[in-house]
């Protein structure tokens, strides 16, 4: 999705405006999107809403699935209009993002040099003529923000789910004509080891605010049948 991510800079980007985001064909390729924990609600109601393990952070994280292949995203038309109610907000931000520094807990925000929608002609601009950030960078600062911060609340989540042991894995069945197609990979929150938690550890969840997300979660798998329609 993000092809030349480079920090922003003035003496790089003083002449660089943004077009707003209307077309989705940066998305056409990608099969699942980063979801965070504010968004559960209002995606389950669209996608799908699994985990998946990356083994060498040795951590989980929720994404919600746009396809049933890799390179396949059902929720982008032959004209790269988005054809759902919700976009991931991975996705709204685009093409903006950050990056760590050599600074702990401190990042810079980044653009995609590869994208369409930066260019000199159309657009709002990124730096004021007196070299400040623009009104459009501001706002982008603002919004990867308080990203940020919900990605940390959602490790904190998938972390307190990890260690107790309530993700199992999740093998959807497709039918291919008249066979069976196992598609593997996805994790979920396992009900039965929920509904047997003590309850001083349901109690924690509850304060913490992360029984809505894991309802949320487990409503959501019902899509499957949603993207199983949208590929016939």
């Amino acid at each position: 999705m993000l092809e030349e991510v480079v920090p922003i800079q003035q003496e790089r980007h003083g002449n660089k405006k943004i077009r707003p985001l209307e077309k989705f064909d940066f998305a056409r390729d990608i099969h699942v999107a980063s979801i965070l924990i504010n968004e559960f609600f209002r995606a389950a109601a669209v996608f799908p809403i699994v985990f998946i393990e990356d083994q060498e952070e040795d951590m989980f994280k929720p994404v919600a699935l746009l396809g049933l292949e890799q390179n396949q995203n059902l929720f982008v038309d032959s004209e790269g209009n988005w054809k759902a109610s919700y976009v991931p907000a991975v996705l709204q931000r685009y093409p903006f993002t950050l990056a760590t520094t050599d600074e702990e807990d401190r990042y810079t925000v980044c653009v995609d040099e590869n994208s369409e929608l930066l260019n000199e002609q159309e657009g709002e601009p990124l730096f004021a003529e007196n070299g400040e950030a623009g009104e459009v960078l501001e706002r982008v600062k603002q919004n990867l923000s308080e990203l940020q911060q919900m990605e940390d609340l959602t490790q904190q989540f998938c972390e307190k789910l990890k260690e107790n042991n309530l993700f199992t894995q999740y093998n959807m069945r497709l039918r291919e004509g008249e066979g069976v197609r196992d598609i593997t990979g996805a994790y979920v929150i396992n009900e039965d080891r929920l509904q047997n938690v003590s309850d001083d550890f349901f109690l924690e969840l509850r304060k913490q605010n992360f029984l809505p997300a894991i309802y949320a979660h487990l409503v959501s798998l019902h899509q499957i049948n949603t993207l199983v329609d949208m590929r016939e």
